[in-house]
């Protein structure tokens, strides 16, 4: 199902492989994979999905935490570090994904793909998942309910999928300057809110998630002739 996808998301990946850990990761039996998300909750953009494995023997520096506690100079500190230590993967799930097959699906295609990246290197041998949707993953996994707290792995794996879908937003801000989506990257804030409801929906935003700010659009207007005369009225909803 994945296979017109892989390369680029295995070109992202590359990008972010660090070979020497790899190949210290090689000589261990246990590989370890944390895996989060970020931008589940957005009404605009894409779902994305990080997936780290950390470095046996080096000591972790505080950044390592849940991305959302972090500053963002902080968070892309935190991102610059776990790409130079670690084993990084990232996934991608469009925001047509989210409209055609629901969020919950499109999340767990960006896992899969994060994990995906990391196998193309590694073969991992544990997966660590944030929160408690029970996905299904062709390695042994548990999902853990603020794992991105909890679980170093993890929250490495948040700050992946943070920082990627950030830059992706921002971006997209160049593209869709009227949304200003690099202050708040897609999400529902009032300010956001207000643009949507001022300039209406752009290609990026999820049609599904707006049903609740834009108003329903009018039935159409059925056109038809009785006894040669013609009436106009409006479907029923």
């Amino acid at each position: 199902m994945l296979e017109k996808e892989q390369p680029y998301y295995y070109i992202i990946f590359l990008l972010l492989v660090n070979y020497s850990s790899v190949m210290q990761y090689c000589k261990n039996s246990a590989v370890i994979v944390g895996v989060d998300e970020a931008g589940r909750g957005a009404l605009a953009g894409p779902v994305v999905a990080g997936a780290c494995v950390l470095p046996e023997g080096v000591r972790l520096p505080p950044f390592i935490c849940d991305s959302k506690e972090l500053h963002p100079e902080r968070r892309e500190r935190a991102y610059e570090w776990i790409i130079s230590h670690c084993v990084c993967g990232t996934g991608i799930a469009s925001h047509d994904d989210v409209d055609t097959n629901g969020i919950l699906t499109a999340t767990e295609k960006a896992m899969q793909l994060a994990v995906a990246a990391i196998a193309h290197i590694i073969t991992p041998t544990y997966l660590l998942i944030d929160g408690r949707d029970k996905f299904w993953f062709d390695y042994p996994h548990s999902a853990i309910i603020g794992g991105d707290a909890s679980e170093p792995c993890i929250s490495a794996a948040s700050i992946v999928a943070k920082v990627t879908r950030d830059r992706l937003m921002v971006a997209h801000a160049r593209t869709f300057p009227c949304y200003d989506f690099e202050e708040h990257k897609g999400y529902g804030t009032p300010q956001h809110i207000d643009l949507i409801r001022a300039r209406g929906p752009c290609a990026i935003h999820r049609h599904t998630f707006l049903m609740n700010i834009l108003p329903p659009e009018p039935p159409p207007t059925v056109v038809f002739s009785t006894r040669g005369k013609r009436r106009r009225v409006r479907a029923a909803a």
